[in-house]
Order: C-alpha cells, then structure tokens, then sequence
C-alpha cells in the first residue's frame, strides 16, 4: 500500500468542518477526493460498492436518514448517485445542530436537481479538489512560498536542476496520485486511461445522455489544440468538424463541452477586472485550460518526447500545468486565479487575488532568457497602467518558469521562479 502524501486539501477540509455541518468535496475522479476523506471520516458509505449500491441507493430513495447514521464526520462517497441525499443531509445538519456531521465527495455534478428543494445554505460548504500540485507530489522543493510573498517582502531563493525533459515528463505525468512514486511508463498510462474512460463512459454517465466516443474524442483534441487560450466557440467547431459539419453542430459542441465541465475535466479561467487608469478596454472572455495537463497530451497522443520537438505546444501545457498549481496554491489562501488581456495584447497568464484585496501578478514562461525579459516587461507595464489610488498594488510579480536553474528578484523587482521550487 502506498504511503499517503499530504494534500493541501487536507487542512482546507479541517478548517471548514469546524465551520459547517457539511462539507461537499468535488473534482475530477481520482484525484484523491475520497483519500482524502477517508483520513478524516468516522465512518464511511460507498455509494458506489457493487455489492451493495443497489440496497444503498433504495434506501436513499426510501429512507436516506439510515445511511446517516454512524460515527462523524460520516462519509458518502459519489453522493450524486442519489441526489435525495442532499436534502436529507441538509435536514440532519439542522436536527443534529453540530459542525463537522458529514463529508461528501462527487466526481460529477448531479444530472438532475429536481431532487434537490433546499441549497444547503448555512449547513454544506463545499472545496474544489485537483489532481495534485507537483508541491503535493513532491516535485517541487517548496522553497518560495505564495503566502510569505503575500505576508511581507522576502528575499526569496531556491534553486532546481528540472529540464526540459523533466518538464515535458511533470506535463505528460500530470498530477494523478496513482501516477506518483511509479516507474514513468506505469506513470504515464494513467492519465490515457482516465481520458479513455471519460470518453467512453464519463461524458455520458454525468447526465445519462448518449455520446458518441469518436466525437468526445474530436472535442477534447480540439480542446488540447486551444489549452491556455482564448479561442472562441466558433473556432473550436471549426476544428471539430474538419469537413464533418453535418453531424457536429454548435449545439453538439456545447453539449460535449458543458458535459466535460461537469465531470471537472475542463476547468477555464475567467478574466480580471482591475482598475486601469487608461481607458483601455479590458477582455472578459475565459482562457481555455484542463484541471490537468495530461488530459491534453493524452488527447493528441503525444509524449514527453512530442512536446520536447514542439515547444510551442510545450509551452501551452506548460501554461496549463503551472495554472492548475496556482489554483491550488491560491485556494489555499483563501483567493482565486486569474487571467488579464486587454484590446491591445498586453496579458498577464495568472493574476492570484485574495479576499482581503491583495493580489499578486505571473507571467508563465517555459525558459530562455528572452521570455523570462518578455514576461517581465508585461510584468511592469501591467503595473504601471493600474490605478493604485482605486486599488492595492501588486504584493509581487513573479515570472514562473520551468527550466531557470535559480529563484532570484530581479533588479527591476520582478520574481523569477521555477514552478519546482513553488509552494502555497
């Protein structure tokens, strides 16, 4: 049996049972959503044990409070197989008047809400959970820290030997905890298995519709073809249908695409809206990302050997890589990731905002000392343009790369980071 390997989500789901009755953990399937549970729960229900899912889902249907009952915090895990469930936790939640009652975890949002009359307000809170950061997988050394560059201005060092073969490894590998401590050929596998099975079976289960594999397929290589940007509905089609445009219409595309959210596959970035002091007009639409970069390599069938001949596309799934890390990492802190472009090109890949109004700017760049001096430059030209009488500056910016050898500040103030020496 595998050593367990500490998550973030780990102290996230602590500090919100303190709080609330409930705690709903959703992401994508196995990401370590029930792991994680597992340590914490007094006592468990598989909703989705064959052995008894038929009597478990009866008697959600009948009498969902005997499945409540058992030592706290109690666990049920799929809990959208039996969408009655919610309420009757809802209602346990208010009778018991505790915090810290119940643990659920879903892997797809329920197909239908009509079971659903209350929205748990006040009794379920829930957390996202992703496949693993490379912090968590210890693949980074976790020398720079998020948080201190949040809490006060530090000297940040660390250093990392990742090239770009280790890169292309990390994005290919993907942060799946089955795929961590195994040889790189049991490793990789992992994640062609889970995009075989969302393509076969997941994108259909999630709200019991029927879709063809071979147009999943199609949807999720386009989608790896526009990981990291802004591509539009239109021109995702357009790739799609390659001279199909019978079979595959818009509403087929989004379809497929809204179904693919609901199983957290795809997980998109929405833009920030800072105060600017020019009159520039600022882009609302989301850039295009995976909760994991490995759903796209597995998508085009390639391998770390195909990214390393292709570093354009590298650097896409780098982006993607690094975003999933700042999710977690800025989640953590209580904050949320986000993405910056204006009507004259000028972007920022990663804007990390906290509640208390502090945020800090990232530009993602593979490596090389000329996208490191480009990322910079959007860096400070972002800053300049942002009315710091209407809002907080930045606390930092930060150039996360992949193969710098050293973290170091820059003399213009600007933060070099490795993405292996990053942490929350």
């Amino acid at each position: 049996m595998k050593k367990y390997l500490e998550r973030i989500a780990d102290s996230i789901l602590m500090d919100k049972l303190e709080s609330k009755g409930a705690v709903l953990i959703e992401g994508a399937k196995w990401c370590g959503k029930t792991t994680t549970g597992e340590h914490i729960a007094g006592s468990i229900v598989y909703m989705e044990d064959p052995a008894r899912k038929k009597q478990y889902l009866d008697m959600a249907e009948m009498e969902p409070s005997t499945l409540l009952k058992g030592e706290t915090p109690r666990l049920i895990d799929e809990w959208q197989l039996a969408p009655k469930l919610w309420d009757a936790i809802r209602f346990e939640v208010d009778k018991r008047d505790d915090f810290g009652q119940f643990i659920m975890t879903g892997s797809a949002v329920p197909p239908s809400l009509e079971d659903i009359s209350h929205t748990g307000t006040g009794r379920i809170t829930r957390m996202t959970m992703r496949p693993m950061s490379l912090y968590e997988s210890q693949d980074s050394t976790g020398e720079v820290s998020l948080a201190d560059l949040f809490n006060s201005t530090v000297n940040i060092s660390g250093s990392s030997d990742a090239d770009l073969t280790r890169i292309a490894y990390l994005i290919c590998r993907g942060g799946w905890p089955k795929a961590i401590g195994c040889s790189e050929k049991v490793a990789l596998k992992q994640a062609e298995d889970y995009y075989d099975a969302v393509v076969n079976s997941d994108i259909s289960r999630v709200d019991n519709i029927l879709r063809d594999p071979e147009k999943a397929k199609k949807v999720l290589r386009s989608y790896a073809r526009h990981t990291s940007t802004e591509a539009s509905i239109s021109s995702i089609l357009s790739d799609v249908r390659q001279g199909d445009s019978e079979s595959f219409s818009e509403g087929t595309l989004r379809s497929y695409i809204n179904a693919l959210k609901k199983i957290f596959v795809i997980e998109n970035t929405v833009a920030w809206n800072p105060n600017i002091r020019s009159k520039t007009a600022i882009r609302s639409s989301e850039t295009r990302y995976f909760v994991d970069s490995s759903i796209a390599t597995a998508a085009l069938g390639i391998g770390p050997t195909d990214l390393i001949n292709d570093l354009n596309t590298m650097g896409l799934l780098f982006e993607n890589m690094c975003v999933r890390d700042l999710r977690i990492y800025a989640e953590s802190l209580g904050g949320n990731e986000y993405h910056y472009r204006d009507k004259s090109g000028l972007e920022c890949d990663a804007v990390i905002h906290l509640r208390n109004g502090y945020y800090g700017l990232i530009e993602i760049k593979l490596g090389g000392d000329k996208l490191i001096e480009e990322g910079a430059k959007n860096l400070l030209k972002l800053r300049s343009l942002i009315d710091t009488e209407k809002m907080k500056k930045p606390s930092f910016m930060m150039v996360l790369t992949g193969t710098s050898p050293f973290a170091y500040q820059r003399n213009d103030g600007v933060l070099v980071v490795p993405i292996t020496c990053l942490k929350n």
